[in-house]
Protein backbone atom coordinates (compact mmCIF):
# COMPACT_ATOMS: atom_id res chain seq x y z
CA UNK A 1 0.00 0.00 0.00
CA UNK A 2 0.97 3.26 -0.80
CA UNK A 3 0.52 5.39 2.55
CA UNK A 4 -1.68 9.10 1.61
CA UNK A 5 -0.33 10.88 4.36
CA UNK A 6 4.01 11.67 5.26
CA UNK A 7 4.70 12.82 8.26
CA UNK A 8 8.18 14.27 9.17
CA UNK A 9 10.10 14.47 12.08
CA UNK A 10 11.40 17.99 12.71
CA UNK A 11 15.28 17.53 14.09
CA UNK A 12 18.31 16.27 11.29
CA UNK A 13 15.08 15.40 8.91
CA UNK A 14 13.87 18.63 7.63
CA UNK A 15 16.22 20.64 10.17
CA UNK A 16 19.41 21.09 10.15
CA UNK A 17 20.39 21.23 13.66
CA UNK A 18 24.28 22.31 13.14
CA UNK A 19 23.94 25.84 14.09
CA UNK A 20 21.73 25.34 17.09
CA UNK A 21 24.09 22.71 18.64
CA UNK A 22 26.76 24.85 17.53
CA UNK A 23 25.23 27.86 19.47
CA UNK A 24 24.66 26.09 22.59
CA UNK A 25 28.24 25.57 22.89
CA UNK A 26 29.05 28.63 22.44
CA UNK A 27 27.30 30.06 24.78
CA UNK A 28 28.19 27.36 27.52
CA UNK A 29 32.04 28.48 26.52
CA UNK A 30 32.67 24.91 25.15
CA UNK A 31 34.68 24.48 21.85
CA UNK A 32 32.13 23.55 19.57
CA UNK A 33 34.42 20.10 18.29
CA UNK A 34 34.70 19.09 21.90
CA UNK A 35 30.30 19.71 22.50
CA UNK A 36 29.75 17.98 19.12
CA UNK A 37 32.13 15.23 20.08
CA UNK A 38 30.50 14.42 23.28
CA UNK A 39 26.95 14.33 21.73
CA UNK A 40 28.05 11.52 19.50
CA UNK A 41 29.35 10.04 22.27
CA UNK A 42 25.76 9.90 24.36
CA UNK A 43 24.11 8.57 21.16
CA UNK A 44 26.45 5.83 20.10
CA UNK A 45 26.04 5.00 24.38
CA UNK A 46 22.16 4.39 23.84
CA UNK A 47 21.76 7.10 25.71
CA UNK A 48 18.37 8.20 24.36
CA UNK A 49 18.21 12.27 26.19
CA UNK A 50 19.42 14.42 23.98
CA UNK A 51 19.69 16.84 27.06
CA UNK A 52 22.81 13.91 28.70
CA UNK A 53 25.83 16.05 27.28
CA UNK A 54 24.75 19.63 29.05
CA UNK A 55 24.34 17.71 32.24
CA UNK A 56 28.03 16.55 31.40
CA UNK A 57 29.65 19.44 30.71
CA UNK A 58 27.08 21.49 32.92
CA UNK A 59 26.09 19.51 36.12
CA UNK A 60 22.70 20.87 37.73
CA UNK A 61 22.14 23.06 34.54
CA UNK A 62 18.61 24.35 34.65
CA UNK A 63 17.97 24.03 30.76
CA UNK A 64 15.13 25.72 30.53
CA UNK A 65 16.58 29.13 33.01
CA UNK A 66 19.12 28.87 30.50
CA UNK A 67 17.51 29.59 27.52
CA UNK A 68 15.68 32.46 29.73
CA UNK A 69 19.10 33.83 29.88
CA UNK A 70 19.72 33.31 25.77
CA UNK A 71 16.69 35.17 25.20
CA UNK A 72 17.17 37.79 27.24
CA UNK A 73 20.89 38.52 25.78
CA UNK A 74 19.16 38.38 22.07
CA UNK A 75 20.88 34.85 21.22
CA UNK A 76 17.64 32.46 21.69
CA UNK A 77 17.68 28.95 20.59
CA UNK A 78 14.45 29.01 17.63
CA UNK A 79 14.20 27.68 14.16
CA UNK A 80 14.54 30.08 11.11
CA UNK A 81 13.93 29.35 7.35
CA UNK A 82 17.93 28.99 6.90
CA UNK A 83 17.80 26.03 9.36
CA UNK A 84 15.65 23.89 6.64
CA UNK A 85 17.99 21.51 4.88
CA UNK A 86 17.91 22.62 1.38
CA UNK A 87 16.01 19.74 -0.03
CA UNK A 88 12.88 19.83 2.82
CA UNK A 89 10.70 22.51 1.27
CA UNK A 90 10.72 21.13 -2.45
CA UNK A 91 10.13 17.84 -1.19
CA UNK A 92 6.97 18.82 0.64
CA UNK A 93 5.83 20.80 -1.97
CA UNK A 94 6.09 18.08 -4.20
CA UNK A 95 4.34 15.79 -1.99
CA UNK A 96 1.58 18.07 -1.42
CA UNK A 97 1.25 18.55 -4.67
CA UNK A 98 0.56 14.86 -5.49
CA UNK A 99 -2.52 14.66 -3.11
CA UNK A 100 -0.73 13.18 0.00
CA UNK A 101 -1.54 14.92 3.61
CA UNK A 102 1.87 16.21 4.94
CA UNK A 103 2.48 16.91 8.60
CA UNK A 104 5.53 17.73 10.85
CA UNK A 105 5.52 16.40 14.16
CA UNK A 106 8.88 16.06 16.62
CA UNK A 107 9.76 15.90 20.22
CA UNK A 108 10.21 20.19 20.34
CA UNK A 109 9.21 22.23 22.55
CA UNK A 110 6.35 24.50 21.42
CA UNK A 111 8.33 27.40 20.34
CA UNK A 112 9.58 25.31 17.34
CA UNK A 113 6.01 24.47 16.97
CA UNK A 114 5.26 27.78 16.49
CA UNK A 115 8.29 29.07 14.37
CA UNK A 116 7.63 25.68 11.77
CA UNK A 117 4.16 27.01 11.73
CA UNK A 118 5.10 30.57 10.33
CA UNK A 119 7.99 29.39 8.25
CA UNK A 120 5.20 28.66 4.64
CA UNK A 121 5.79 24.67 4.44
CA UNK A 122 3.54 22.80 2.60
CA UNK A 123 1.72 21.48 5.43
CA UNK A 124 -1.41 20.51 6.78
CA UNK A 125 -0.31 19.53 10.56
CA UNK A 126 2.37 21.16 12.40
CA UNK A 127 2.51 19.53 16.18
CA UNK A 128 5.08 19.12 18.71
CA UNK A 129 5.63 16.89 21.61
CA UNK A 130 5.10 19.61 24.02
CA UNK A 131 1.98 20.93 23.42
CA UNK A 132 0.36 17.57 23.04
CA UNK A 133 2.05 16.37 26.45
CA UNK A 134 3.64 13.12 24.75
CA UNK A 135 7.34 12.09 23.68
CA UNK A 136 8.58 9.72 20.90
CA UNK A 137 9.01 6.94 21.12
CA UNK A 138 5.63 6.57 23.30
CA UNK A 139 2.77 4.69 21.37
CA UNK A 140 0.41 7.37 21.53
CA UNK A 141 2.59 9.99 20.27
CA UNK A 142 1.98 8.32 16.71
CA UNK A 143 -1.68 7.42 17.63
CA UNK A 144 -2.08 11.48 17.92
CA UNK A 145 -0.82 11.71 14.59
CA UNK A 146 -3.50 9.46 13.51
CA UNK A 147 -5.82 11.50 15.33
CA UNK A 148 -5.11 14.38 14.13
CA UNK A 149 -4.63 14.01 10.48
CA UNK A 150 -7.52 11.55 10.58
CA UNK A 151 -6.34 8.52 8.68
CA UNK A 152 -5.73 5.06 9.72
CA UNK A 153 -1.69 4.43 10.95
CA UNK A 154 -1.41 2.36 7.77
CA UNK A 155 -2.27 4.79 5.38
CA UNK A 156 0.64 7.03 6.95
CA UNK A 157 4.21 7.09 6.30
CA UNK A 158 6.82 8.65 8.95
CA UNK A 159 9.83 9.84 7.92
CA UNK A 160 12.87 10.33 10.84
CA UNK A 161 16.50 9.89 11.32
CA UNK A 162 16.61 7.72 14.46
CA UNK A 163 15.65 4.38 14.74
CA UNK A 164 14.77 4.10 17.94
CA UNK A 165 12.77 7.45 18.50
CA UNK A 166 11.08 7.23 15.23
CA UNK A 167 11.57 3.94 12.63
CA UNK A 168 10.64 1.16 15.62
CA UNK A 169 7.95 3.22 17.40
CA UNK A 170 6.55 4.39 14.15
CA UNK A 171 6.63 0.92 12.65
CA UNK A 172 5.04 -0.73 15.92
CA UNK A 173 2.10 2.10 15.79
CA UNK A 174 1.22 0.36 12.36
CA UNK A 175 2.99 3.69 10.62
CA UNK A 176 5.11 3.06 7.43
CA UNK A 177 8.24 3.82 8.71
CA UNK A 178 10.53 5.50 6.56
CA UNK A 179 14.04 6.04 7.60
CA UNK A 180 16.33 9.17 6.74
CA UNK A 181 20.46 8.66 6.56
CA UNK A 182 21.52 11.76 7.58
CA UNK A 183 22.45 13.49 11.09
CA UNK A 184 24.33 11.97 13.97
CA UNK A 185 21.52 9.98 14.91
CA UNK A 186 21.20 8.10 11.71
CA UNK A 187 25.01 8.03 11.20
CA UNK A 188 25.48 6.41 14.60
CA UNK A 189 23.12 3.80 14.89
CA UNK A 190 22.74 2.84 11.15
CA UNK A 191 26.01 3.80 9.10
CA UNK A 192 25.58 0.49 7.00
CA UNK A 193 22.54 -1.72 7.19
CA UNK A 194 18.85 -0.13 6.36
CA UNK A 195 16.69 -1.14 9.37
CA UNK A 196 14.42 -3.97 8.84
CA UNK A 197 11.19 -1.61 10.10
CA UNK A 198 12.00 0.66 7.54
CA UNK A 199 9.44 0.45 4.50
CA UNK A 200 12.12 2.67 2.64
CA UNK A 201 15.57 4.59 3.38
CA UNK A 202 16.69 7.23 2.10
CA UNK A 203 19.53 9.67 2.24
CA UNK A 204 18.09 13.26 0.94
CA UNK A 205 13.88 14.02 1.07
CA UNK A 206 14.85 14.98 -2.60
CA UNK A 207 14.65 11.03 -3.57
CA UNK A 208 11.61 10.42 -1.15
CA UNK A 209 8.87 11.54 -3.84
CA UNK A 210 9.69 9.20 -6.14
CA UNK A 211 10.70 6.51 -3.72
CA UNK A 212 7.12 6.73 -2.64
CA UNK A 213 5.69 6.73 -5.57
CA UNK A 214 7.25 3.51 -6.44
CA UNK A 215 5.25 1.96 -3.19
CA UNK A 216 3.08 -0.60 -4.18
Amino acid sequence: MRPTAVVFDVGETIVDETRAWSAWADWLGIPRLTFLAVCGAVIASGNPDHREPFRIFRPGLDLADELRKREAAGVGDRITAEDLYPDAGPCLRTLHEAGFRIGVVGNQPARAEAALAGLGLAVDLVGSSASWGVEKPDIRFFERIAAEIDLPAAEIAYVGDRIDNDVRPAAAAGFQAIFIRRGPWAWIQAPVDDPPEARLTVTSLAELPDAIARLR
